[in-house]
């Protein structure tokens, strides 16, 4: 028998269409050499157009996903997505309690790539006050941590600072400007930072977030550093976003083929 591959468990919402969500973190994390464990905390009715409705789960319905993985398999590492209400900021914080000394990767979705909401600002303040504690890094897009932070128009580092206080780790990705170069920073809050920049792609994508996060959170479950993890997360990402194809009327959908596949 080989070793078993590291289990990461997703917390997220279902996109129906494929392009985000759970199905990107499956993919992603197979990608890396992981197993996916999905727990779903949302439906949602969204595809490459836009968002138009989501429902959140009962929280006794994700309780009872999150127990039936942690009974069984042995987690390596956890990643966090769309969660859509408060409730389910809390419903998350109570089983993350139960696996304590597991890197956590949160990805802080409230808009979907079209722009559409997937949950209000007061979720994100709440995922801020009560889950950025508690996890290792926070993946956020500057809009997203423009509105974590409270400062709609906060450069990144004015951002940073108003959230390192809540958060070991935060990497503020730079894909929704319009510079040449996108640059993706990475703050720790014992001062340190660095800045990985790629060149931008042409179009817009469909769940490049999720990608991101989930990658990073199988590099993490695979034991590497944080500075190792985010740039390798970081690379893998823009080789899938580089070989992205658009098989709907809107956004493109990464190709998140294994790294060897994608050189």
């Amino acid at each position: 028998m080989t070793n078993p591959r590291p289990i990461v468990l997703c917390l997220s919402g279902h996109d129906p269409s494929g392009g985000a969500g759970l199905q990107a973190d499956i993919e992603a994390l197979m990608a890396q050499g992981c197993h996916a464990a999905p727990t779903v905390t949302a439906l949602t009715v969204q595809n490459s157009v836009d968002v138009s409705d989501f429902r959140v789960l009962d929280s006794e319905w994700v309780l009872a996903q999150a127990d039936a993985v942690i009974t069984d398999l042995t987690v390596a590492g956890i990643k966090l997505g769309m969660l859509g209400s408060v409730k389910m900021v809390d419903t998350v914080v109570q089983i993350l309690q139960r696996l304590p000394n597991v890197p956590i990767v949160c990805d802080p979705v409230l808009r979907a790539g079209g722009g559409g909401a997937l949950g209000k600002d007061e979720v994100g303040y709440a995922m801020r006050e009560r889950l950025l504690p508690l996890a290792t890094i926070a993946t956020p897009n500057l809009p997203e941590a423009r509105i974590l932070a409270e400062l709609p128009n906060g450069t990144p580092d004015e951002c940073a600072a108003k959230l390192l206080p809540f958060c070991q780790h935060l990497l503020i990705t730079g894909g929704h400007g319009d510079e040449h170069e996108v640059h993706n920073r990475l703050y720790s809050r014992d001062g340190s930072t660095s800045t990985f920049t790629c060149d931008r792609l042409p179009g817009s994508y469909h769940g490049s977030g999720c990608t991101l996060a989930s990658a990073l959170a199988g590099r993490l479950a695979l034991g590497e550093d944080i500075l190792t993890a985010v740039e390798t997360a970081l690379t893998y990402t823009w080789r899938t976003l580089r070989d992205a194809d658009r098989p709907g009327k809107g956004q493109h959908f990464p190709r998140r083929l294994p790294l060897d596949f994608c050189a």
